[in-house]
């Protein structure tokens, strides 16, 4: 009789856990902050107003705040924390991501000019072999395989991408910074 009274116990624990894991996958930002953002309060934005005409929602951001350069570790003794890197976008300009830029269903008028970080990607899709040309090639390389270029950027400078489509010429000015 024992027994059953703590396999009811410990069934009754058991459905209680399976239940309280997927809430506890599903908590917000809130509950567990990443370090860097933790240090810094989030300031709220007032919601926009009625009488105003919005056409795209306001996007705020928050940066972490800078570490400092140096830290005492013993007295008279300091230590200079390295540079953080990041790969995450700043600004208008891409991190070291790949950006996919399908050619088949893009206006290519509208793409005049991008900005990634060194090491970032950029991805054509839907072209031929030996099309798509990127100059100065001491700035990137460039890969084909399947209707896919790949073209990666590997120093900071400017790249001029050419991409011809249906007897017309595009020119996508890329900029690199480090």
């Amino acid at each position: 009789m024992c027994h059953s009274k703590f396999r009811r116990i410990a069934a009754t624990g058991a459905l209680a856990l399976i239940a309280a894991i997927p809430l506890a996958a599903c908590g917000g930002p809130a509950v567990s902050p990443r370090p860097a953002e933790a240090a810094t309060p989030r300031t709220p934005t007032a919601p926009p107003s009625a009488s105003a005409e919005a056409v795209s929602p306001a996007v705020t951001t928050t940066r972490p705040a800078a570490p400092p350069k140096t830290r005492t570790v013993e007295p008279g003794r300091t230590t200079t924390r390295p540079k953080p890197t990041s790969t995450r976008s700043t600004g208008s300009c891409l991190g070291a991501v790949r950006y996919d830029l399908d050619l088949n269903n893009t206006v290519l008028d509208l793409v005049k000019s991008m900005c990634f970080h060194t090491g970032g990607v950029l991805r054509l899709q839907g072209t031929g072999p030996g099309l798509v040309t990127a100059t100065p090639e001491s700035l990137r390389s460039k890969s084909y395989e399947g209707g896919v270029e790949d073209i990666r950027f590997l120093r900071p400078g400017t790249v001029t991408v050419t991409i011809p489509r249906d007897e017309q010429t595009y020119t996508i000015e890329v900029v690199v910074i480090s």
